[in-house]
């Protein structure tokens, strides 16, 4: 009964665009599975009721994708993007497609503040349980276009991702540091006001956000890199805590972007690994380093709750950003059995 549930309010979602009012992501797709996964399906369709009237319609193609790197980061092409997976996906197995697209895309993880990344490993983990399954397949077609369509690199990602697997990045040595030294080098821009893109704009003007990048030690295994992803979204959850009040919605993201990524690895070669917590390690810290103040708070004190009432109270919250970090922050916990983690949630709860 829950996958059908799912399926349906995939199919429900399907008729609407990645996007609304302008260039807000749809979190429509992402909420739904991860209600699903922790079993409060009776709230999927409740829920839906009251998030549809915000979408836009599926957007129309222009003309069919021929030369894709062209394409790349073209809003405009959105449908043709959507057109275009949603072919791939009826023509070859889906993990062919995501092994054949993850390293295209894997240097644009900003798309759409990081929904596109986002909006990809909550569809993966769908697939995992059905991986023949109509709607999932569907809906990784749609994740996959999105963030092609939105795809954006973060400044100084080309130069880490190249140094991945050498051990050297443009000619400079590779990072030493481990995950929560990294996050705690890393800079600030001076004016953190605007939209993402414009604060994303400002990172090459300051003069310490490359070689702060740089910092990480990066994976010499895949069995390092998936460590590496674990401490990572372990680390920025502990830090909402101390900087989440600052914005409350677009930290969440520093969160569920490397979540997302940790997620996929499962069905990705493992070449890839390294470079996905490259990748990974620049969207948090890039969210960081144009959101987060520089001096955080003593981390509020909140009551950590049982885990599945963790995730129910974020369902009773309603808030898209809400129900994604519980689900995170679930998965970190589970991971690293660190109860200051499932009080993240809660915190977002009250701040958003």
């Amino acid at each position: 009964m829950s996958d059908d549930i799912l399926d349906e309010a995939y199919e429900r979602l399907h008729r609407t665009g990645p996007e609304y009012q302008g260039w807000l992501s749809n979190h429509g797709p992402m909420a739904v599975e991860a209600l699903a996964r922790h079993g409060h399906q009776r709230q999927v369709h409740r829920w839906l009721d009251s998030y549809l009237d915000r979408l836009d319609e599926l957007p129309r193609g222009l003309h069919p994708i021929d030369d894709w790197r062209a394409a790349l980061g073209d809003a405009k092409r959105a449908g043709d993007w959507l057109a275009y997976f949603d072919r791939q996906l009826r023509e070859r197995p889906w993990r062919d497609v995501l092994g054949t697209w993850w390293p295209r895309l894997l240097p644009g993880i900003a798309a759409g503040a990081t929904h596109g990344v986002i909006r990809v490993g909550h569809a993966v983990r769908a697939l995992d349980s059905d991986d023949v399954n109509r709607q999932r397949r569907t809906e990784l077609g749609q994740a996959l276009g999105y963030w092609a369509a939105r795809w954006q690199p973060v400044p100084g990602v080309d130069r880490l991702l190249h140094g991945t697997s050498a051990g050297e990045s443009g000619g400079r040595s590779a990072g030493d540091l481990d995950v929560d030294a990294a996050l705690a080098g890393l800079p600030r821009i001076d004016e953190q006001t605007g939209g993402v893109r414009d604060r994303l704009g400002r990172l090459p003007g300051v003069p310490r956000w490359e070689p702060a990048l740089a910092a990480l030690r990066p994976a010499r295994t895949p069995a390092e890199a998936e460590r590496g992803l674990t401490a990572l979204v372990h680390r920025a959850g502990l830090d909402y805590l101390r900087f989440g009040h600052v914005a409350p919605v677009m930290l969440v993201h520093a969160v569920t972007a490397p979540t997302a990524v940790l997620r996929t690895l499962p069905a990705l070669d493992k070449a890839l690994w390294a470079p996905s917590l490259a990748a990974a390690w620049a969207a948090t810290a890039a969210m960081t380093s144009v959101y987060a103040p520089a001096d955080g708070l003593a981390p509020p004190t909140v009551t950590a709750a049982p885990p599945a009432e963790v995730f129910a109270r974020a369902a009773r919250h309603g808030d898209e950003h809400v129900v994604k970090l519980a689900d995170a922050v679930l998965d970190a916990h589970a991971a690293t059995g660190d109860d200051r983690l499932l009080t993240a949630a809660g915190y977002a709860g009250q701040l958003i």
